[in-house]
């Protein structure tokens, strides 16, 4: 069985800086979770150059690598966004969510061909994924601001199974037919 655990965050950033990736934790992992979800093909030793970045990933980089490809084939649907804890600034954290979505977006569009192949659903979410993108977000409530931003995790988590789900899930099954 694998280990579906993500690294800590500071260990990824130590990664990062250690190889001067020019790319935010959260947006490293959406865009590794956007090339795998659209169907790319990765190895542990070379799913940087397939993200466009130079360097060698260390030990949290290959976990990284590990846990979202395990969590993604995972039936019980456990795949985690990869964002600042929840001890963070709801600033940052909801940053880190925007440069996830843009990075996921990076990573899927490396891969994804045609738009014909995805589901309503998914064109719908990917749509969604693109304006929480590009969104800027404003802060009032503070205990609102929270369970708000804990909804659009959900929805952009629950967005990228589905997306993985279109395109990787349904491209198995139909092989398996075959």
């Amino acid at each position: 069985m694998n280990d579906c655990t993500l690294p800590a965050y500071s260990m990824v950033l130590a990664d990062i800086e250690c190889n001067r990736l020019a790319v935010d934790a959260s947006e490293l992992h959406g865009s590794l979770s956007g090339f795998l979800s659209a169907g790319g093909e990765a190895h542990s030793t070379d799913w940087l150059s397939q993200l466009a970045l130079e360097g060698a990933a260390g030990d949290a980089l290959q976990q990284l690598f590990q846990a979202t490809s395990d969590q993604l084939q995972s039936p019980d649907f456990g795949f985690e966004l990869f964002l600042p804890d929840d001890e963070q600034a709801l600033e940052l954290r909801a940053d880190a969510l925007v440069y996830w979505c843009r990075g996921f977006l990076g990573g899927f569009g490396l891969v994804a061909g045609s738009s014909d192949v995805l589901s309503d659903e998914s064109n719908e979410a990917l749509a969604d994924l693109g304006r929480i993108a590009s969104s800027a977000f404003t802060y009032d409530d503070p205990d609102a601001d929270e369970a708000a931003l804990a909804e659009v995790i959900e929805f952009v988590r629950v967005a990228a199974l589905l997306l993985h789900g279109d395109c990787v899930l349904r491209r198995q099954t139909r092989r398996e037919l075959h």
